[in-house]
């Protein structure tokens, strides 16, 4: 049975691949990712990071628990080593990397802060993001609007650095970063907002672009303004 990242690789890495790369290359620079440092990114997905990273002369690695991600990534970074793995269990010795990565991925661990202790025990500096408080985020509308009403809040800073001090991390820097996501039309909109939905797509696509008319630009397009969260700690 095919796992449900695997089903929407494709479609995901064509529409979101690239969503995180103002965090990546804050966290990057942060951590002083260099030419030599080895690099294991956690839930890499379609490996836009680990590109990034091999360009920036690091050697690269990463997990993913998707086989369709992992596919991808070992083709969008044919330089990294990609393994199928999940955060909560890393197929490396201990050790075994200067930093270790988790971009809006902790998030889907059954124990978030098990995975970030088994970050640390692959790496001598951890750097997880994810998506900040729900009022700094665009794309929150659109979210409230298909649910009925608003979800829970989440990304915090604290709740990030609460899981680095648990896991035995000591926090050493954290930051914002505003991260952009564009559509270039509606079907691309929609696409996006519902990829790997299987509710009534007609509803929820006259749903979605009706709350997103707000960041509708004079090209037809889209344009949402959302922040990550990051936090590193060693």
């Amino acid at each position: 049975m095919t796992d449900p990242w695997s089903e929407i690789a494709e479609g995901w890495a064509e529409l979101w691949g690239g969503f995180a790369e103002p965090a990546q290359r804050a966290v990057a620079q942060a951590t002083g990712i260099g030419p030599g440092t080895a690099v294991l990114d956690v839930g890499c997905g379609s490996g836009e990071f680990l590109a990034y990273a091999h360009r920036l002369g690091a050697r690269a690695a990463g997990a993913d628990p998707a086989p369709g991600m992992v596919a991808l990534a070992r083709k969008t970074a044919p330089h990294a080593e990609v393994r199928t793995g999940d955060a909560e269990h890393l197929p490396w010795p201990d050790d075994s990397f200067d930093v270790v990565t988790a971009f809006n991925a902790i998030q889907f661990a059954e124990d978030p802060e098990a995975a970030i202790t088994e970050l640390r025990r692959v790496g001598r500096q951890v750097a997880i993001a994810g998506w900040a408080e729900r009022a700094r985020n665009d794309f929150t509308v659109i979210e409230d609007a298909l649910e009925g009403e608003p979800r829970p809040d989440g990304g915090h800073r604290d709740s990030l650095e609460d899981l680095m001090r648990a896991a035995g991390l000591e926090v050493t820097g954290h930051g914002i970063v505003e991260v952009v996501w564009h559509a270039r039309d509606d079907d691309t909109l929609v696409r996006g907002v519902l990829l790997g939905g299987d509710a009534d797509a007609d509803a929820d696509a006259t749903t979605v672009l009706e709350a997103a008319r707000p960041y509708k630009t004079d090209s037809g397009g889209y344009r949402l303004v959302n922040a990550f969260r990051y936090a590193i700690g060693r």
